[in-house]
């Protein structure tokens, strides 16, 4: 079962790393000025996530619902590159050893915010939707 699932990959300037490359998360890996954007973005269309946490390989948005369901959206850059980006679903286990993945459509109102958002910014171009609105309940 897969616990990654990728939403979309676009190509914007806006999310440039500002801060010089020592104070990067790892060489070349970038995303916490997307995940910002993302995280206040999302807060504004009434979708809540944590502010953005950083792992070695990027930077990541909690996102938990009422079910108890927990999941993240991964905000990173492509290949180096400091201006193609590349958003993530990570879904988490629960239960005995956290095997019982929620399904991605759990996740339907994230998931429904982010093609809005993305959509609509006019920095981003080339984007490619990689999810269907049937998989999130949407009509």
């Amino acid at each position: 079962m897969e616990t990654f699932r990728d939403i979309a990959e676009f190509r914007s300037e806006a999310f440039e790393p500002t801060l010089s490359e020592d104070c990067q998360v790892n060489p070349q890996v970038y995303g916490a000025e997307l995940a910002f954007w993302l995280c206040t973005k999302l807060a504004a269309s009434g979708v809540m996530t944590s502010y953005p946490s950083w792992e070695d390989w990027g930077w990541y948005l909690d996102y938990g619902i009422a079910s108890g369901s927990e999941f993240a959206v991964h905000c990173g850059n492509v290949d180096g590159s400091r201006d193609r980006w590349m958003l993530s679903l990570r879904r988490f286990g629960q239960g005995f050893l956290r095997r019982q993945t929620p399904p991605f459509s759990e996740a339907g109102p994230l998931i429904r915010a982010l093609e809005t958002i993305l959509r609509e910014e006019p920095s981003i171009s080339e984007l490619k939707w990689m999810w269907s609105s049937s998989e999130t309940g949407s009509t």
